[in-house]
């Protein structure tokens, strides 16, 4: 059975995602938890299926414009498509009591600090193609098999958490190669964990079609608007909606949840400020040299 609401709301989160190409089964899934009652297992299993069919395309894009490393894909996915499987059976164990819903949560948690490096440290800007890093194939496949891990269990993790590590781990790539070389690898990951889900998981196909129709059209309008919206504004709606969905998962009270999140936004201001007094610093003494 087709459900509207549920329609409705996967359409202003994939418009979200299209805005800030991140953060599909970080929001999905609590909106699906949260708002419309269903059980942790599902949600993760119905959103992971809805991703596999959405995600390649974003990857052809990429793949076009020769803005992903192939090899570093590689040694991701060696790590990652066996360990999300592997989520799924770690899942199912969770699935007695709130085990899914408090991973979830943490992941959400975990976004959130990747949303603030991404704030202080993505605008370093690489310079490197993307076929000219040099990988590193140990730390990569470990990255890939804790990424993998949190995709199977809770669906979060495929673009927030491992694009902001490959980040750390290749500050030469430039954000179109990261993005690129991401999304690509979140193919068969993604894939992998939800063949996990159809067979071992709690997979809803009336719940998955309701997310399709209404997570396609808006990952198309999002991604249409955000040439032209801030994106230092989207990103930081992002992360307060993240944390407030992080705190939920996690039982916190409601007043004490209102504080955390009015303290995140006060710091979150006071960084943005720092952060331009530093640029207006840097743009000053690169002037006088010029001179």
């Amino acid at each position: 059975m087709i459900d509207l609401p549920l329609i409705v709301g996967s359409f202003l989160v994939a418009i979200v995602v299209g805005l800030t190409g991140m953060g599909g089964g970080a929001l999905m899934t609590p909106m699906m938890m949260l708002f419309f009652n269903v059980p942790p297992l599902a949600a993760v299993s119905s959103d992971l299926v809805a991703s596999a069919v959405m995600k390649p395309v974003g990857s052809l894009v990429h793949l076009r414009q020769g803005t992903v490393n192939l090899r570093l894909v590689g040694w991701l996915c060696a790590g990652s498509v066996p360990a999300a499987f592997a989520g799924v059976f770690v899942a199912r164990a969770f699935s007695v009591g709130d085990g899914v819903k408090y991973a979830l949560g943490v992941a959400l948690l975990l976004a959130v600090v990747g949303l603030a490096a991404k704030f202080w440290f993505g605008d370093r800007g690489g310079s490197a193609s993307a076929h000219e890093i040099v990988v590193r194939p140990i730390p990569t496949l470990l990255v890939g098999t804790v990424g993998g891990l949190v995709v199977g269990v809770s669906s979060v993790g495929s673009g927030s958490l491992i694009i902001v590590a490959l980040l750390a781990l290749y500050p030469a790539l430039k954000a179109n190669q990261l993005v690129g070389t991401d999304l690509v690898q979140a193919v068969p990951l993604v894939a992998s964990a939800a063949l996990g889900h159809l067979l071992f998981g709690d997979f809803k196909l009336d719940l998955t079609v309701s997310l399709l129709i209404g997570s396609i059209p808006g990952v198309y309008l999002g991604a249409r608007i955000s040439s032209r919206a801030p994106g230092g504004l989207i990103r930081a709606l992002l992360a307060v909606v993240l944390l407030a969905s992080a705190l939920k998962l996690l039982n916190v009270g409601t007043a004490a949840m209102l504080w955390t999140l009015a303290a995140a936004v006060l710091v979150g201001l006071a960084g943005w400020r720092l952060r331009a007094v530093a640029r207006a610093s840097r743009g000053s003494r690169d002037l006088a040299r010029a001179r």
